[in-house]
């Protein structure tokens, strides 16, 4: 028994796949399962039932899974502290992000922290699940809204600051609303996914007004309800990041200025504050001098 076969065996349940284990290990299916026939072999017991539509463990097999996992862990904390000891980051950093704030902002994150750090590379995945961290291997998330009570650690990166906005043509159109009650006379735009709800909430001065909305376009993407509201068809919440660039170029225009809808924090999700790799810390001090200027923008 080495190394190679526990993390070729414990990659196998945690992704539930040879494919999947045999791509994040960077080598074949047809060597992963080599790897876990020869451990299988070894021990002389069956770890794994395979079938042609999934793969499950064995009652032994999941207890050895525990303890492989364990010692896999033990050997990552080690190497860990090596790299702690040698501070500069490197190897790969594997994080995960929504597909439409990595397009917001993540994807500028990771281009500067590659230009800043050479011997770094990076395993991104833009996906609108919650990717499980630890069984599935991530250094690090990004997430957008209040966190779910969880194990992990986490560190606030900053808020996202909303606004509402609509076109010129639909403003000139229209009248435009001097208070939040006007707004259900007007065709809205709703993001519904996230923390995002078809009620809105404004403030102003310590006042605040819920509006219940019968929303012309539900989308659960910010860019369709941005790219809508420039079409002139309704008033949108955005956030300010989103709609600044069009509010620069004119297409857009804000629309009770004065009344804020609650910010949205933004957080780095990972395993363990107290064994944070290198690679990870320098990704969060960036994530946080660029998020202080994304508030700032917005």
């Amino acid at each position: 028994m080495d190394f190679i076969q526990l993390q070729a065996f414990v990659k196998v349940v945690q992704t539930g796949s040879f494919t999947r284990a045999a791509d994040l290990l960077d080598t074949q299916k047809a060597h992963v399962s080599r790897l876990v026939s020869q451990l299988e072999r070894e021990l002389g017991v069956r770890l794994l039932s395979r079938s042609t539509r999934a793969l499950s463990l064995t009652e032994i097999g999941r207890e050895f899974f525990e303890r492989a996992s364990v010692i896999l862990a033990s050997v990552d904390e080690a190497t860990r502290e090596v790299q702690k000891a040698q501070g500069q980051p490197r190897g790969t950093l594997r994080l995960t992000c929504g597909v439409e704030f990595g397009m917001i902002a993540v994807s500028a994150w990771i281009r500067d922290y590659l230009q800043q750090y050479p011997d770094v590379q990076v395993d991104a995945d833009f996906t609108s699940r919650v990717v499980d961290l630890v069984h599935e291997g991530f250094d690090l998330a990004i997430r957008v809204g209040p966190l779910n009570d969880s194990n992990l650690a986490a560190r606030k990166l900053g808020e996202l600051r909303y606004g509402l906005f609509a076109a010129p043509d639909y403003l000139i159109r229209h009248t435009p609303p001097v208070a939040p009650e006007d707004l259900s006379a007007h065709p809205t735009l709703v993001f519904a996914g996230g923390s995002h709800h078809p009620v809105w909430t404004l403030s102003h001065n310590g006042q605040s007004q819920r509006i219940s909305l019968q929303p012309r376009l539900k989308a659960n993407n910010v860019f369709a309800i941005r790219d809508a509201a420039m079409a002139a068809q309704g008033i949108a919440l955005l956030p300010r990041v989103v709609a600044d660039p069009a509010v620069t170029k004119g297409v857009l225009q804000a629309v009770l200025p004065l009344w804020e809808a609650p910010n949205v924090p933004v957080h780095a999700v990972f395993a363990s504050a107290r064994y944070l790799t290198p690679k990870v810390r320098a990704f969060i001090d960036l994530a946080v001098a660029q998020m202080q200027g994304v508030s700032e923008q917005s």
